[in-house]
């Protein structure tokens, strides 16, 4: 069984042979997970760098001390896969957020697609945006990341369109596509721009920018999946296919 991993500034896992977890992390450490002195524990910032460590001091119901075992500088994946995902309504955007971290990607993008039925703005908008930054790292602390993936901010069809014109190559997923997924020569390098739409679906408007901007249009199969599971499906694809799995 792996050790449990909590998140940790960088200058802390950098600073010495003991670290101290404190705040949220240390009292989950503490008053949930109930570590003891001498168990193991794993320490990351998100950012690539990871602590193997062992409980030296339990000090406080929010607060234990590290001991340093090894530390692991991650270096950046490549080539680096951006999600841009069009905002489902309910829970499904936290999902779709949660199996996207598990499987890797590196930055997630809401896009506010024309025909999405959730619409952020304001407060609302900034609380919804939180959701997805708090469910990325939890998801990444269980699938044991060194990198958390970045969060971007709420798109609009015209900053999708500036992406795709900036990578070194996009799909966008669409079942009326005659490409497979698997068919696509993914670049090695670069971002790979991969564009998830709605519960609607992509209008023909958008697909024609997206393909206009550069990006193929591609299917996964005959079957149809939700906006919160295609994404992660696509990733998974790519993952195998450019040797970020292997």
């Amino acid at each position: 069984m792996s050790a449990p991993l909590f998140l940790a500034p960088q200058a802390d896992l950098l600073a010495g042979e003991r670290v101290v977890l404190s705040g949220s992390e240390g009292r989950h450490a503490v008053s949930v997970r109930r570590l003891r002195v001498g168990e193991r524990v794993d320490l990351a910032d998100g950012e690539g760098t990871l602590v193997v460590g062992r409980v030296g001091a339990v000090e406080a119901p929010d607060r234990l001390t590290v001991e340093v075992i090894e530390r692991i500088l991650t270096p950046l994946p490549h080539p680096r896969i951006v999600v841009v995902q069009a905002i489902p309504k309910g829970e499904r955007g936290e999902r779709a957020v949660e199996l996207l971290t598990e499987v890797g990607v590196d930055a997630i993008v809401p896009w506010a697609a024309s025909r999405c039925v959730a619409r952020w703005s304001g407060d609302r908008g900034e609380r919804a945006r939180a959701k997805w930054v708090s469910t990325a790292r939890e998801a990444g602390k269980q699938a044991r990341r060194a990198y958390l993936p970045v969060m971007g901010e709420a798109a609009t069809t015209s900053d999708v369109v500036a992406l795709i014109e900036a990578a070194a190559g996009a799909v966008v997923l669409h079942e009326e596509a005659t490409q497979q997924l698997p068919s696509w020569s993914a670049p090695s390098s670069g971002d790979l721009v991969v564009i998830v739409g709605p519960e609607g679906g992509v209008s023909p408007e958008e697909v024609a920018a997206f393909v206009a901007a550069g990006a193929v249009a591609v299917h996964l199969g005959p079957s149809i999946m939700r906006t919160s599971t295609a994404g992660a499906a696509a990733v998974s694809v790519l993952m195998a296919s450019t040797g970020r799995w292997s």
